[in-house]
């Protein structure tokens, strides 16, 4: 009931403010005619609001909350837009402090890895050294025992040259007699 006195009063302040104008044309005897107009103005303005008044006034609520809710959510991401831009400007200015910290981080990592090399190397150098000692043990015993060995023959022999020369046949026999009876008493 509100909007239909809102629409009267609008149509009568156009009335009154087009009636000097028509007047001033030489029409101020033609009353009958411009009131006709504007009672089929008012008219038709009535059956337009009648019939689509609620679907006009609908059209255009939906349009301004489509309007607000367009506007909140640019406004929404403008400031997600903003935080996004912040965290970039951040990561960028910050981007030489992490290169320095993954440098340094594959440095410790290159040092580690170094140190373990040379570690392992060593230990390795270490058993290498330790069998190579064994080894030149183990050959240095064997030799001896194989000079002894010789040294043994060679007395052997020595031995047995000067008791052939000492020994006579009947002293041999003695001796040979002498242990085959030990072998066989024992």
């Amino acid at each position: 009931m509100n909007t239909i006195w809102k629409l009267l009063s609008a149509t009568v302040l156009v009335c009154l403010t087009v009636v000097p104008a028509y007047a001033a044309d030489g029409h101020g005897n033609d009353w009958m005619n411009f009131l006709f107009r504007i009672i089929n103005f008012a008219l038709f303005i009535g059956i337009i609001y009648y019939l689509a008044g609620k679907k006009i006034a609908d059209f255009f609520k939906t349009r301004r909350y489509t309007i607000e809710n367009d506007l909140a959510d640019l406004n929404q991401r403008k400031v997600d837009a903003e935080k996004r831009l912040k965290d970039v400007e951040a990561s960028i200015a910050n981007i030489d402090a992490e290169r320095q910290a993954i440098l340094d981080d594959y440095r410790k990592q290159g040092e580690a890895l170094k140190a373990a090399i040379i570690e392992k190397a060593n230990k390795t150098a270490a058993q290498i050294t330790a069998q190579a000692a064994m080894t030149a043990e183990q050959e240095s015993r064997l030799a001896v025992e194989q000079i002894r060995a010789e040294m043994a023959d060679l007395v052997i022999e020595a031995a047995e040259k000067l008791l052939k020369d000492k020994l006579t046949a009947q002293e041999q026999e003695k001796l040979i007699d002498k242990y085959l009876t030990k072998v066989v008493l024992n």
